[in-house]
């Protein structure tokens, strides 16, 4: 009796270790709430079941980096994809190139398989069409359009100062048009902007209780506003929009190396890819062959801008001190 309690339990161990072994570990930075959508989504899909430790971008890369001798994790899923840079050059993550890659933009992936993008975030423009035809404005379909007359104090957008986002525009424009004429765009444009925010989501705040008519940042807040019925529209605007990329890695030394393949499969798949409509994240597809949602462009029909992202950090400070005294200063 004695040897059959102590065979039962060793078995119910072994059962339990297995379940463990099965389990995929996953750090996400994206937010809680959407991130456990998507791999619920995931779960229901394929069977794999997930555990998630939510971490933003900065804890998570120095926790995996301080576990790299005995990685606690499988899979980093979101932070912008130059974290998932930084993992790869320090060793941190391996690569696996899913099948799925040859439909993903080469901006959307790194070409050895240490990263994969799961969403992107193009800026854009986000309006109420009430407000503007109230005040006889158009809605505008270019970056050019924001400097009429007509917008005048009705524009919000996140400043510089505080926010990635706006860092994000000024490198659009400066792409654009080049940076001095950038920075004659931005003084312009300052005369029609009501405020400055310090969040990078406030406007879209703002535009949904009607606070302001034009609002910039990226496009989940104005897609959210679109689908819950608001009088909105949202804009990329001709000339060419900065984007963001939250991207996924699988860590180096992974327990459960085939479940953490899987996510990269599903995830850069159209059913994945689908997923993010379907329960309502906001965010854009990485694949040009699936949908954002009734009435938004596909990826392939917005003009998306792109940078050296070695520029982008080396001259950020520059920038923002040349925004501040040359538009706040004027």
């Amino acid at each position: 009796m004695r040897f059959r309690s102590i065979f039962i339990a060793l078995l119910a161990a072994a059962l339990l270790g297995l379940a463990a072994a099965q389990t995929l570990t996953v750090y996400s930075s994206v937010d809680e709430e959407n991130a456990r959508h998507i791999l619920e989504a995931f779960t229901a899909d394929t069977g794999v079941q997930v555990q998630m430790v939510f971490l933003s971008a900065g804890p998570a890369l120095s926790r995996i980096e301080a576990e790299k001798n005995r990685p606690q994790a499988d899979v980093w899923f979101g932070a912008p994809s130059e974290n998932h840079i930084i993992a790869k050059d320090r060793g941190l993550t391996q690569p696996y190139v899913s099948a799925n890659a040859a439909a993903l933009p080469d901006s959307f992936k790194d070409a050895e398989g240490y990263w994969h993008a799961i969403y992107t975030n193009p800026l854009a423009i986000g309006v109420r069409t009430d407000i503007l035809e109230s005040r006889g404005a158009a809605v505008p379909t270019s970056w050019a359009d924001l400097l009429d007359p007509s917008y005048k104090g009705l524009i919000q957008m996140p400043s510089p100062q505080s926010s990635g986002t706006s860092y994000n525009f000024i490198l659009t424009v400066a792409t654009v048009m080049g940076e001095d004429a950038a920075f004659d765009y931005m003084k312009a444009l300052n005369a029609n902007v009501q405020t400055y925010t310090q969040s990078g989501t406030a406007p879209s705040g703002a535009l949904g209780v009607g606070e302001t008519a034009v609002a910039i940042q990226f496009s989940p807040g104005f897609l959210k506003l679109i689908d819950q019925g608001f009088p909105a529209q949202i804009v990329f605007p001709s000339e060419g929009v900065g984007y963001e990329v939250a991207a996924m890695s699988i860590l180096k030394g992974a327990t459960n190396l085939g479940g953490a393949q899987e996510l990269v499969d599903w995830m850069t798949s159209e059913k994945g890819q689908a997923a993010l409509s379907a329960q309502k994240t906001y965010f854009m597809p990485i694949r040009a062959d699936v949908s954002a949602g009734p009435g938004v462009p596909s990826l392939a029909d917005i003009q998306l801008v792109s940078w050296d992202p070695g520029y982008a950090a080396d001259n950020r400070q520059r920038l923002v001190d040349r925004w501040v005294e040359e538009v706040l200063g004027q």
